[in-house]
């Protein structure tokens, strides 16, 4: 998979970047990891499990508590 690793900072540079997903997925999507949105949403639910440890380990701190209900309808909808 290849995108792009700018910073996301604003609604539009999430936007673009999930359209860079979508087109590099149509253009080789065999060679993700993930390649079928069954593993895809077991990979996100793994990494959801596991972010306390990698915003530990780079000395981040997790968002709070209520700032995950806009994720899960963003993950719904989409």
């Amino acid at each position: 998979m290849t995108t792009s690793s700018e910073h996301v900072d604003s609604r539009e540079d999430l936007a673009a970047f999930v359209r860079s997903l979508r087109r590099s997925y149509a253009e080789d999507g065999s060679s993700w990891e993930n390649a079928d949105l069954d593993s895809f949403l077991e990979a996100l639910a793994a990494w959801i499990d596991a972010a306390h440890g990698l915003y530990g380990n780079t000395g981040r701190e997790l968002p709070p508590r209520g700032e995950y209900g806009p994720c899960r309808v963003r993950v719904e909808v989409g």
